[in-house]
């Protein structure tokens, strides 16, 4: 059977949240299908919304809900028919999926590093005594209270522009963006140093993109199958079921990076409590077949290590 490629008058509608970073995710997504099927830019339509996550601006995250805040509206249109596909950044993704929607297509990933900003001289480890660290992410406060248990973690939220006015303010000395947000951004003028994953852990899934569609619409599903990039996929087999054993949401400070060799995959695991005082690790190989079973067994091991509260404020 003929597949049925969208056309300007039936265009694929492409739902995505509406800050420049998600546009800019939406329109690879487009431009990828557009050469992998030979369409024209009139065949998509990207379509623009607002989630919690972004009408909510001045509260932490995890005092409005945690995971999902960026996904739910979206994934609602997605249920009503009202868009055909969603992109998300994966780093924000529940481990689950609303029923009747699948999640199985992976652009190539990009840098999964963090990204140290500040307008101060000297990267993070010049950090003078007692500055004020601006981040929203538990886990990015998490991990620089436990090398700094002096300095002071302030909320900051925003793109890219917002955070670094706020920088500009002096509210904090310094915050953290995702390398691959300022890559695909092309923000080479954000004053941004990027720290290895030996240094501070990344969030599981970070530098993704994944893109999501109704489980039974056929057509979509070939289409994505063109795009799809299976060693992101590998990789993010291990980070999420290791990400899913731990339950984690935006109050449990977790890292995870998985890296492929051959055939075969490491992973590295973190924990961390949120206020910084403790971290436990974990790190292991396996065949990349085997790599969800390595993230839940990683899982299960630092929860045995950390004890019942290891995630609670102290």
């Amino acid at each position: 059977m003929t597949l049925a490629l969208p056309t300007p008058s039936a265009p694929l509608r492409i739902g995505t949240r509406g800050s420049p970073l998600a546009l800019a995710q939406a329109h690879e997504t487009r431009d990828r299908l557009m050469a992998a099927f030979g369409l024209e830019e009139a065949a998509f339509e990207i379509s623009v919304i607002q989630t919690t996550g972004d009408r909510v601006q001045d509260r932490a995250l995890r005092e409005i809900g945690g995971k999902g805040l960026f996904t739910r509206e979206i994934e609602q249109a997605l249920l009503l028919n009202g868009i055909d596909i969603a992109v998300h950044s994966m780093k924000d993704m529940p481990v689950l999926q609303p029923q009747g929607l699948v999640l199985d297509c992976y652009l190539p990933r990009e840098d999964v590093r963090d990204a140290f900003v500040s307008f101060h001289e000297g990267g993070i480890g010049a950090v003078p005594q007692g500055a004020r660290v601006g981040t929203s992410s538990l886990r990015r406060g998490a991990q620089m209270r436990l090398r700094r248990p002096d300095v002071e973690i302030v909320e900051f939220r925003g793109n890219v522009q917002t955070r670094l006015r706020k920088l500009g303010e002096d509210v904090a000395h310094c915050t953290f963006l995702a390398m691959a947000g300022l890559n695909r951004l092309n923000r080479a003028d954000v004053p941004a140093q990027a720290i290895s994953p030996d240094e501070m852990l990344p969030a599981v899934a970070q530098g993704a993109i994944g893109i999501e569609r109704r489980a039974d619409d056929v057509r979509v599903a070939e289409m994505l199958a063109a795009i799809h990039d299976g060693p992101t996929a590998d990789r993010l087999a291990a980070e999420r079921a290791f990400l899913a054993r731990l339950d984690g949401s935006c109050e449990t400070p977790i890292a995870g990076l998985a890296e492929l060799d051959g055939g075969t995959l490491r992973l590295r695991g973190q924990i961390l409590r949120p206020d910084g005082s403790e971290a436990l690790e974990d790190d292991g190989t396996a065949p990349v077949s085997d790599g969800a079973a390595l993230g839940e067994d990683m899982a299960r091991r630092l929860l045995e290590r950390a004890g019942d509260g290891f995630f609670d404020w102290r």
